[in-house]
């Protein structure tokens, strides 16, 4: 197994592999013929005596070998990226990039349109957009599986970066007709309605909840459910209210039967957050990529 005897050019395509996830995207990835990713994943077999993946389904599973031999290799792989990439500019237009992005479902439906038209004069860029559980998403990022991941404020390491991307107010939704919008929305008609709580928690309070107690009043919950888009089904149909991020609830209430209102006090911000590796910070595919993120619009 010694390093003379490795083609260098090999773990790069090993890299790409472990990434992709597949030995077509792998190939479309690095530009080659899939029969070529084949031989050279051969060739790796051969030199570590080990299979180093394993079909399972669609996908190409590493080996816990694989695992580790990638771990070791990382660093010295993406200081030797890096040093290349310095040579290289990255030019949006000629060359063809896949990004893999770390989204939620709200934060999907809010980024993603304004996104792709955004690349529409970029019609060989690729988006992979997938739901990473959060204790996951440092792993995935260090990995080199995810380049950038959204989701709101959260405690990370120092080697992953992460800043403000843009801040959404929270609103009230009710059906059209419902009694308090005939009346108006104040406190006392907020706490005699009954709510929506959306949360991937079985039990506890939401964002909201942490401020009216600061107010000296709680809320009655009635359904405690997971997706904002079905809380407003059940708000379209029901005399529940259901608070939830602004952006998303425009987007729903242009085509449900649905009013929005702001809260009867004032509430937290929810703060959205742009995270990635420090160690693929300076690849120029990625900043530009990155830059592209920032500019997007707060609001749709």
């Amino acid at each position: 197994m010694a390093l003379n005897r490795l083609d260098l050019n090999l773990l790069h395509v090993f890299d790409t592999i472990y990434r992709e996830g597949s030995l077509t995207r792998a190939a479309r990835a690095l530009h080659l013929t899939q029969p070529a990713v084949s031989h050279s994943l051969a060739r790796l077999r051969d030199h570590f005596d080990d299979p180093l993946f394993t079909r399972q389904g669609n996908q190409m599973v590493p080996t816990p070998l694989a695992r580790r031999f990638l771990e070791s290799m990382r660093p010295g792989l993406n200081q030797v990226q890096s040093a290349v990439n310095q040579f290289h500019a990255f030019d949006p237009a000629s060359q063809r990039k896949t990004y893999a992005l770390g989204l939620r479902d709200v934060l999907e439906s809010t980024f993603l349109p304004q996104l792709m038209s955004k690349l529409a004069p970029y019609p060989d860029m690729e988006i992979v957009s997938q739901r990473i559980p959060r204790r996951d998403m440092e792993t995935q990022l260090a990995a080199g599986k995810l380049d950038f991941a959204i989701d709101v404020l959260l405690p990370v390491s120092n080697q992953t970066s992460h800043e403000l991307l843009r801040q959404d107010r929270l609103v009230v939704l009710a059906r059209k007709g419902h009694p308090v919008i005939k009346d108006g929305l104040d406190m006392p008609a907020y706490l005699k309605a009954k709510h929506v709580l959306v949360s991937s928690r079985t039990e506890g309070p939401g964002i909201e909840d942490f401020e009216l107690s600061r107010h000296g009043v709680q809320r009655s919950i009635r359904l405690r459910c997971q997706h904002y888009y079905a809380a407003c089904r059940v708000v379209e149909s029901s005399d529940l209210l259901l608070t939830m991020p602004e952006t998303y609830a425009r987007i729903i209430a242009e085509r449900g039967e649905i009013e929005v209102m702001s809260p009867p006090a004032q509430m937290p911000s929810i703060d959205v957050h742009l995270y990635w590796h420090r160690a693929y910070e300076r690849e120029p595919a990625l900043v530009w990529f990155r830059d592209l993120l920032r500019s997007l619009p707060q609001h749709q």
